[in-house]
């Protein structure tokens, strides 16, 4: 490691033992040391991987010391052999001290809003709109993750114009953040009498959820109309005006929710998800900033971006932003090998960044 990077090391030693002596004594009001208890525990992963990492290379010296000067040929054999594991293990742990420096994303523990939305497609768009909807549901379930519905918007003919949620739970936020793009589906329709292939697609949208200290939402920026919830073919479902639409006004995002019987909880959803929507506009201009500086990313966030292809045909599905095809769509659409792509996305992710930090 460069003489830089070990000078930064020490400098975490330092803090770290500087944060276990002011814990350990007195004086500290209830915010200071909560503040530095969320810093020591950060810190303390790092600091064990640091201390890992040199003890294995005092150990590497150690040995090589025996090898080359031992009289006890067994001796030098012993050393030369742990010597060779040793070496071998090194830039594994080299590894896990970078990466464990790596900026952490501080949305990542947040929970998060999914919206999917039928794209270009026609019927069969807000059918796989429902597919991928309910393959979401499906991952979250399997990952003991809660999922709320927030609104469904239904076609009549099992599919969605769009639905929308929201997912609590551990790193929520951190495995679901790459999956917002177009999604392409490939496969011949029920209705398709000639067997011929269509394409059609839907568009995911993964936003962290945003707090009230998050974004300010000013009254005077939001015009609220109220109107009757109404299902598929616009068939009433509501006696009253209960259905809410928020339009915040600067810049034009509009927020419908009806899936409440309660204007009160229709209100308060919208605004939920106004207020995620907001902060996912901040968390994007800061992202693209960030990106110009990068030298690569797995991808730009962009939500027309099209990131994986779903051939039901050949019973595929390719993330085009890894190059990844797995031949087991059934397995991802149950949610069950959704864990393959995102593992694979996270690690290429983690290795661009890596990458980025290394050639500065």
């Amino acid at each position: 490691m460069e003489a830089s990077l070990e000078a930064h090391l020490d400098q975490l030693l330092r803090r770290h033992e500087e944060l276990r002596d002011a814990l350990t004594g007195s004086g500290l009001a209830g915010a200071d040391v909560a503040k530095l208890s969320k810093e020591y525990s950060e810190l303390t992963p790092i600091v064990a991987g640091i201390e890992n990492l040199r003890l294995a290379r005092d150990e590497l010296s150690s040995l090589a010391d025996i090898a080359e000067s031992s009289d006890d040929k067994d001796l030098r054999q012993l050393a030369e052999d742990e010597l060779r594991v040793l070496r071998e293990r090194l830039p594994g742990l080299e590894q896990q001290v970078k990466l464990a420096l790596l900026p952490k994303d501080v949305d990542d523990q947040r929970n998060a809003i999914l919206e999917v939305r039928a794209g270009t497609g026609g019927d069969e768009a807000a059918l796989f709109a429902a597919e991928l909807f309910r393959m979401y549901h499906r991952y979250a379930v399997l990952r003991g993750w809660r999922f709320e519905l927030l609104d469904l918007s239904e076609t009549g003919l099992g599919g969605v114009k769009e639905a929308s949620a929201l997912i609590s739970g551990r790193d929520v936020f951190a495995r679901l953040k790459f999956e917002s793009g177009v999604h392409r589906v490939q496969r011949v329709p029920e209705t398709e009498a000639s067997g011929r292939i269509h394409t059609s697609a839907a568009t995911v949208a993964v936003l962290p959820e945003a707090e009230d200290v998050d974004v300010r939402i000013d009254e005077k920026d939001l015009r609220i109309d109220v109107f009757r919830a109404s299902g598929p073919g616009g068939q009433s479902v509501n006696t009253t005006d209960s259905a809410v639409r928020i339009t915040h006004i600067p810049t034009g995002l509009v927020v419908i929710q009806q899936d409440e019987k309660s204007q009160h909880k229709n209100k308060a959803k919208a605004l939920k998800v106004l207020r995620s929507r907001l902060y996912d506009l901040e968390r994007q201009a800061r992202d693209s900033a960030r990106a110009a500086e990068r030298k690569s990313q797995v991808g730009t966030g962009d939500r027309s971006e099209r990131i994986r292809t779903y051939n039901f045909p050949q019973g595929r599905v390719t993330d085009h932003r890894i190059n990844l095809t797995l031949y087991k769509i059934d397995k991802v659409m149950s949610g069950e090998a959704l864990d393959e792509i995102i593992d694979a996305i996270l690690a290429e992710d983690q290795a661009a960044r890596l990458a980025a930090v290394e050639t500065g």
